[in-house]
């Protein structure tokens, strides 16, 4: 079941395993997903575009902190 932080009034939307981006999130949220190599920061833009960092952070925590200083940045 997908759970949703916001920070900066941006949506963090954590996904359980077979969940789609698409299903949860909308244009500005930003998506943590986990899958065999770790966990991606995905960045969700207009039309369902989707765009992430090159690698995944090796635990939750360390996405979850990454999203939230993207969140900052783009609350300036």
């Amino acid at each position: 079941m997908a759970t949703v932080i916001k920070h900066r009034n941006i949506r963090i939307v954590t996904l359980a395993a077979g969940e789609a981006i698409a299903e949860f999130c909308k244009a500005g949220d930003i998506a943590l997903v986990q899958d065999d190599a770790g966990w991606w920061t995905h960045f969700v833009g207009e039309n369902g575009a989707v765009d992430s960092y090159d690698a995944p952070f090796a635990s939750y925590n360390k996405a979850l902190w990454t999203a939230k200083a993207a969140a900052e940045f783009a609350a300036e």
